[in-house]
C-alpha cells in the first residue's frame, strides 16, 4: 500500500481497532479522505505503519487493545486521543456501521473537536501490570463463588441444606456432608474450590506485599475500619493519581455510585445508581460498606450515616444505606489520600456535638 504524501502534521487519522485486523482512515486538512487501509492488530504492524512518520492526530476507541496501541503511538510522537465508547453515539447508532465507516468517523470527530470524543487516559504500564494481579484474584473469587453456589444448589435439589460457613473453609467443612450418591459429582468440585482458595491466598499475599512495599499510601487508607489491603490497593491503582479530581465528592460519581437522573418538570423519580466506572472497585467499596454496617463495624460517621438510612426499615432503605456508605467511603478515601491526615472516625459527629454544646452554653 502506498502511503499518503500529504504533510502528516495536518492529518487526522481514525483507527477502528479489531481483535485481528484494524481499519484506519486518513483525512487531510480539508477533511478529504487521502488514504484508507487495514492492518493486523499487532505491534509489528503498527510500528511499520505509524512509527517514523511525522506527528499526526490519531483517534481510536477505548478497548482491549487500546492501552498498548496508544502507548506505542505516543512513543512515536503522535497526538493520541482514546475515545470514550459511551460518548460515540453517532457511530453506534448509525445505519451504516462498518469498520471503515467507524474509522472515518473517528478521524472526522478528532479533526472537528477532540472534546467530543471525551478522551480518556490509560494507566501507565506498571500500574496496569499491578492491576492485572488484582483482576486475576477477582476472577478466581468469582469462579469460586459460582462453584460454591453450584454445590449448595445441587444438594438442595436432593433435600440437603448446607449450613452457613466462610467461603475459604467451605470445601473442608462440607466434604463430610455430601451424600454418597452425589460424591462422584461434587467431590471434584470441592477439590477445585480448595485449589482456588489456595491460589487466592497466594494472590493476596502478593497483593499485601505490593501494597506495603510499592504503594505505601495504602496504609493511610487502611486507617478506615473495613478497608483492607485489597480495597485500598484497588482504589489507588484504579484512580492512579488523586489530582485527577478537583473535588473528592466527584469520586463517588466517577465510580458509578451516584443515582441516575431523569428530571423533567415536576417529575424527578428515584433511580438506580449509574454503575459507571470500574466495576471491581465499586464492588469492593460496597463490600467494605457492608462490613462497616455489619456487626463487626466500629462506631464512626460512616456507620452512623448508614444506620440512620437503614432505620427506615424497608429492604430498599437498607440497600440505599449500603450504597450511601460506599459513596461516602470513596469520598473519604480520596480525601485521606490527598491530605495524608490521621483518620478521625467521629470527626463530623464530634464537631456537631461541640457546636451544639457551644450553642447551649451561649
Amino acid at each position: 500500500m502506498t502511503h499518503a504524501t500529504t504533510t502528516l502534521t495536518t492529518l487526522s487519522i481514525g483507527i477502528d481497532l479489531g481483535d485481528r485486523f484494524s481499519h484506519f482512515c486518513v483525512l487531510d486538512s480539508n477533511g478529504e479522505v487521502v488514504e484508507e487501509g487495514r492492518l493486523r492488530t499487532t505491534q509489528d504492524a503498527f510500528r511499520q505503519r505509524f512509527v517514523g512518520i511525522a506527528a499526526a492526530r490519531i483517534a481510536l476507541e477505548a478497548g482491549t487493545h487500546s492501552p498498548w496501541v496508544s502507548e506505542l503511538l505516543k512513543q512515536a510522537r503522535h497526538d493520541v486521543l482514546v475515545a470514550n465508547p459511551g460518548k460515540l453515539r453517532m457511530i453506534y447508532k448509525s445505519d451504516n456501521k462498518t469498520d471503515r465507516f467507524d474509522a472515518e468517523q473517528l478521524a472526522r470527530v478528532a479533526r472537528m473537536d477532540p472534546r467530543l470524543l471525551s478522551p480518556i487516559q490509560h494507566r501507565c504500564h506498571q500500574v496496569r501490570a499491578d492491576l492485572a494481579v488484582l483482576r486475576a484474584r477477582n476472577s478466581l473469587v468469582v469462579s469460586r463463588t459460582m462453584l460454591v453456589n453450584h454445590v449448595r444448589g445441587a444438594l438442595k435439589s436432593f433435600g440437603t441444606r448446607l449450613p452457613r460457613c466462610s467461603t475459604p473453609s467451605f470445601a473442608s467443612k462440607m466434604l463430610e456432608r455430601i451424600p454418597d450418591e452425589l460424591r462422584p459429582a461434587l467431590v471434584p468440585v470441592l477439590e477445585t474450590i480448595r485449589s482456588l482458595t489456595s491460589q487466592i491466598r497466594g494472590y493476596e499475599r502478593e497483593l499485601n506485599t505490593l501494597a506495603d512495599q510499592v504503594y505505601p499510601i495504602t496504609n493511610v487508607l487502611r486507617q478506615v475500619n473495613g478497608v483492607g489491603p485489597i480495597t485500598s490497593l484497588a482504589f489507588v491503582l484504579t484512580l492512579q493519581d488523586w489530582r485527577r479530581f478537583r473535588s473528592s465528592r466527584s469520586v463517588g460519581a466517577y465510580l458509578g455510585l451516584r443515582p441516575k437522573s431523569d428530571q423533567s418538570g415536576e417529575r424527578n423519580p428515584e433511580l438506580r445508581i449509574t454503575r459507571a466506572g470500574d466495576r471491581d472497585l465499586r464492588c469492593l467499596l460496597v463490600q467494605s460498606a457492608q462490613y462497616i454496617l455489619g456487626p463487626f463495624g466500629t462506631d464512626s460517621d460512616l456507620r452512623r450515616l448508614g444506620l440512620a438510612i437503614a432505620a427506615r426499615g424497608s429492604k430498599v432503605a437498607k440497600r440505599k444505606a449500603v450504597i450511601a456508605v460506599a459513596r461516602r467511603l470513596a469520598v473519604l478515601l480520596h480525601s485521606l489520600w490527598r491530605s495524608r491526615e490521621e483518620y478521625e472516625p467521629l470527626r463530623n459527629s464530634n464537631r456537631r456535638a461541640a457546636v451544639q454544646t457551644a450553642v447551649a452554653a451561649g
